[in-house]
């Protein structure tokens, strides 16, 4: 059993490469639960309102997904982290003074409990993106709750992302630059990222 998770920001295409490598190498998908997130439409309309809420629904929901991929035999590949959660959004939030002190210090104390329970996975997948390229994606998928994103807003959680990536030593990682791959439409560019994939998990010569 393997554990892969996809990271990046919003409108990386997480969701597009986790339903293609399910397929490619057979692996269980396990989806950022969005469409049914009872916070999503009202923090994109009042952040500071419910920053605490929806961190507090996303850190449940990742927490529990976990546990059950772990229980599993069966190799996983899971659309965001639990990781991303607490140490890029509720500290951007907090940051952006969008969060109280006082929830996000009751966040972070709720995060290290449960991170004694967990394993990070086996390989982190990191895609990386411009903020254009961000934008072309989200506007590209029509969803009606990310009118309301900032620029400002993206370009904080990039440079999160960045400064959590470089210093990330959880385990083995792979970046994958979308400005420069399509992979969700470009099957030779797909192919050159299973192969990393590959190389990653078995070594030069996959088993």
């Amino acid at each position: 059993m393997r554990h892969i998770a996809i990271a990046g920001n919003i409108g990386s295409g997480k969701t597009t490469l986790t339903s293609l490598l399910a397929k490619q190498f057979k692996w269980e998908p396990h989806y950022e639960d969005a469409d049914d997130n009872p916070y999503l439409f009202d923090f994109y309309e009042d952040m500071q309102r419910w920053s605490f809420n929806l961190q507090i629904y996303f850190l449940n929901s990742r927490f529990s997904q976990v546990m059950k991929i772990r229980k599993g035999t069966k190799t996983v590949v899971q659309d965001r982290t639990i990781y991303e959660d607490a140490f890029i959004f509720a500290p951007n939030l907090h940051a952006m003074g969008l969060m109280t002190t006082r929830d996000f210090n009751n966040y972070m104390a709720l995060f290290k409990l449960m991170s004694q329970f967990i394993q990070p996975p086996d390989l982190l997948i990191y895609l990386r993106g411009s903020v254009p390229a961000l934008v072309a994606q989200i506007q590209k998928r029509g969803r009606e709750y990310e009118n309301a994103i900032r620029i400002d807003y993206l370009k904080r959680l990039n440079e999160r992302y960045e400064a959590w990536t470089t210093n990330y030593e959880l385990g083995k990682m792979l970046v994958i630059d979308i400005d420069n791959n399509n992979f969700a439409a470009n099957p030779e560019q797909l192919g050159e990222i299973v192969e990393k994939i590959n190389a990653e998990l078995h070594g030069l010569f996959p088993v």
